[in-house]
């Protein structure tokens, strides 16, 4: 079965519009989920729309309410939201081209993949993927989806592109209040070089199949281990492997150099130990003096 689009629409640059469909380029990964069970009677629990001195509702009664005041509600039901209009709705308008690296990482969200809609709508599609690549730029523009207008950036990936939604200025906490009180010392040119060499050694492809969620293959574990315990036994996992030090100072210099694999030098050579002491010679015993005739 054909995925389905996440959007339809069109992008426009100026004069020239481009018929295109967004897809999400991700997915939910490996996940455990929990059930809330009532314990007595093994069954799981249920929640149900209820109003206060009413009970029990059915859904067909629900509208969307918006609080002006304490307990005071416009109300408005799901055709009026989505009756208003919004040009967004179904144009993505490139408004400005910025360098890739001027847009911090903070400010990304989710990226969509962008195709053309029809086979007429490749062309411009490509000279637009193209333009961008030569350029190295990225386009900006909003996209309103779902309820909501997003900032979105596009850029080329591979034959086709990809649409990345961004966060509002608003929603981006200031780095400044949380990295204030780190002090700005410069560390020493040795210790730099060692972490420098620590990195070049770990250096390498990115391949994210190599990673996966561990967690998630604990609790799978822990599940089929309850499964197999007999009268329900609580198994708990013991995790202070009694290693844990007092005091977080550590030699920073012996721990780079021991992930580097090399032996840790100390700032001057071990004096060496001065030979032990012989213990003295006994002197031979004296003989006792003979007695004299009378």
């Amino acid at each position: 079965m054909a995925a389905r689009a996440y959007w339809q629409g069109q992008i426009r640059l100026a004069l020239v519009s481009i018929p295109v469909e967004i897809y999400s380029a991700t997915k939910s990964g490996a996940a455990i989920s929990f059930k809330q069970i009532h314990e007595p009677s093994g069954q799981p629990i249920h929640y149900e729309k209820v109003v206060t001195g009413v009970g029990p509702v059915d859904v067909g009664e629900i509208m969307k309410g918006y609080e002006i005041s304490r307990g005071e509600y416009v109300l408005l039901d799901q055709d009026e939201i989505d009756a208003v209009k919004l040009e967004s709705k179904k144009t993505l308008e490139l408004t400005q081209f910025v360098d890739a690296s001027e847009i911090d990482v903070l400010y990304y969200e989710k990226p969509y993949f962008v195709v053309p809609a029809d086979d007429l709508a490749e062309e411009a599609f490509i000279v637009l993927r193209e333009a961008l690549r030569r350029t190295r730029k990225v386009g900006l523009g909003q996209l309103a989806m779902r309820g909501r207008e997003y900032v979105v950036s596009l850029k080329p990936c591979g034959r086709g592109m990809v649409l990345e939604t961004l966060r509002y200025a608003d929603e981006v906490h200031k780095a400044q209040g949380y990295f204030r009180e780190i002090p700005d010392d410069k560390p020493s040119d040795e210790l730099l070089e060692l972490a420098e060499a620590l990195i070049g050694k770990r250096s390498g492809t990115f391949h994210p199949q190599e990673f996966h969620d561990r967690y998630v293959d604990a609790l799978k574990d822990l599940v089929e281990r309850k499964r197999k315990a007999k009268g329900g036994a609580r198994i708990i996992e013991d995790t202070d492997d009694g290693k844990r030090s007092g005091s977080n100072v550590v030699d920073l210099m012996a721990a780079l150099r021991k992930s580097m694999g090399a032996a840790p030098k100390d700032d001057a050579p071990a004096k060496a130990a001065p030979p032990a002491k012989k213990p003295a010679a006994k002197a031979p015993a004296k003989k006792p003096a003979a007695k004299k005739r009378a």
